[in-house]
């Protein structure tokens, strides 16, 4: 199932403009599959998407458990 903000998400239509083979590889795995995997979508489908740091990568769940456990 496709990640409901895929199309909206700062993450790829900001920071992974410039390396688009990798941005499609990560959306292969966080974004058009199981994206309860994804850090960002973690910490949005919780907290809310103002609550998603820019900076984080969809592969960092460490750091979502981190943001999600001090809320």
């Amino acid at each position: 199932m496709e990640c409901p903000s895929l199309r909206t998400c700062p993450f790829f239509n900001n920071k992974m403009k410039d390396m688009p083979a990798t941005a499609e590889l990560m959306k292969k795995r966080y974004c058009l599959g199981d994206n309860t995997e994804c850090a960002r979508f973690m910490v949005a489908s919780r907290l809310g998407k103002e609550k998603v740091p820019i900076d984080l990568f969809p592969g960092q769940t460490d750091r979502a458990m981190e943001i999600l456990m001090k809320s």
